[in-house]
């Protein structure tokens, strides 16, 4: 099986929120076969329901369970869309895909399915057991509904909804990016990435048009060492290749790398996703704080809390050795060359847009200056120069939306809360001491 095909199945599965639920009907028909044998086999007769008692019940329960999945599932639905406006579109993807969401769901299907089950075999003779089933899934069934309603009502939560984007971000800069900084090693891994050597050959995208969403490494790695030449991959991660884009460049030829197993190495979509693409996860934080911050919302507190989470991801990006988008064989030839973000994208995508946004709230740009004053305390002083322009082009900001004198040198004030918990405070001593860059590989940076 190609690794396209593997990555592809494995997206669809773990996306589809429909697979846990529609897997509840089967195991449902199952368990009442089962537990009807051992109602047979036992005689059990605990509750006494005779054959019309029996068929009410169900009948009341049957089609209740089914509107119940109906108006859970509206009601899901309408949340997503109110939080979607209210926040991104892109924060909000695989709500439903979720495994308490799934999990809720397949609950549902279950109790729905079992007691229509049941009831098609109430004749003379009632399968006691069986009602017990029916009665003790539609128990479940409830409190399944009280659990996912007061689930749903936490996640929706801006705050909920952005630490969770960022833990998805801080696993993807973790699996992207494994090797910290330690003491005498450099910062950024290669700031010159070595060409493809001449003669070469351009291989074009020959599938639909879409968004660059990952690669196999490792295929490509061995394809290169099979041909015993070079492969370079053209666009970057969370690019948008459309049909017919350059895809690759091989050297020395296409003589024993097929352009079906170079295709098979590479996966498109029609979004980005996080899955290779550490910079999607900013993105997602900044929509969010840009729209929070646009005149329609207006809520700086939601721009607040985005920050949190960007500086908390730009600290563990920081403190981490960037990848060299380039991968070489045991002798040291250059296999596989490829486009991955450096510290600079890093560092203009978490903060340049909320800062043009957010220039005239007074709580942005404090917790912007916060940020930046902590970061180039904390990282390589290479990592830390870019702070700095960052830095002076946040006051300039400050000096050309805040007229009055004394609203400009509170904004110039870092405040870690936005409003409230201002840096300058001659208070106890630095919740947030200074690291070392020796680091033990753990993350000690307080959740926001």
């Amino acid at each position: 099986m190609y690794w396209l095909t593997r990555y592809r199945l494995r997206r669809y599965v773990h996306r589809s929120a429909w697979l846990v639920p529609t897997a509840a009907i089967p195991a449902a028909l199952g368990v009442v076969r089962l537990v009807r044998r051992i109602d047979e086999v036992t005689g059990w007769r605990g509750l006494g329901y005779s054959p019309d008692s029996a068929k009410s019940l169900l009948n009341a329960i049957a089609p209740a369970a089914l509107t119940f999945i109906v108006l859970i599932l509206s009601t899901l639905l309408l949340s997503i869309q109110l939080a979607s406006s209210q926040l991104s579109p892109r924060l909000i993807r695989g709500l439903l895909s979720r495994r308490p969401v799934k999990a809720c769901l397949a609950v549902f299907v279950f109790t729905y399915v079992f007691c229509a089950a049941v009831l098609g075999r109430v004749e003379d003779v009632v399968p006691q057991l069986c009602m017990i089933g029916a009665i003790g899934t539609t128990l479940i069934s409830v409190a399944a509904a009280l659990f996912l309603i007061d689930y749903m009502a936490r996640e929706l939560r801006p705050v909920q909804m952005l630490t969770h984007t960022a833990g998805t971000g801080r696993r993807v800069i973790e699996q992207v990016y494994p090797e910290l900084i330690t003491t005498g090693n450099e910062a950024n891994a290669s700031p010159d990435r070595e060409l493809l050597p001449e003669p070469f050959e351009r291989v074009l995208h020959a599938g639909p048009s879409g968004v660059f969403l990952a690669m196999d490494l490792a295929g490509l790695m061995a394809q290169a060492i099979e041909a015993d030449g070079a492969i370079e991959v053209i666009p970057e991660v969370g690019d948008f290749v459309a049909r017919g884009d350059p895809l690759f460049r091989v050297h020395p030829g296409l003589s024993a790398v097929t352009r079906a197993r170079l295709g098979a190495s590479v996966a498109f979509g029609d979004e980005r996703t996080a899955d290779q693409d550490p910079t999607f996860v900013f993105r997602i934080l900044v929509d969010v704080a840009c729209k929070a911050l646009s005149p329609a919302i207006n809520d700086p507190t939601t721009a607040v809390l985005a920050i949190d989470q960007i500086h908390h991801l730009l600290r563990q990006v920081g403190l981490r050795r960037l990848d060299t988008g380039e991968m070489r064989d045991s002798a040291g030839h250059l296999r596989v060359v490829y486009r991955t973000p450096d510290w600079e994208d890093f560092v203009l995508l978490g903060v340049t847009e909320i800062r043009q946004y957010g220039a005239r709230s007074i709580q942005v740009v404090r917790r912007l200056h916060a940020m930046l004053t902590n970061l180039q305390s904390m990282l390589p002083r290479d990592r830390a120069e870019l702070l700095v322009e960052q830095s002076r082009l946040l006051r300039a900001a400050v000096q050309r939306n805040f007229s009055d004198p004394e609203d400009r040198r509170r904004a110039e004030i870092g405040d870690m809360q936005g409003v409230g918990g201002s840096l300058d405070k001659p208070a106890g001593p630095d919740p947030h001491p200074q690291h070392t860059f020796a680091g033990t590989g753990k993350d000690d940076w307080p959740d926001q």
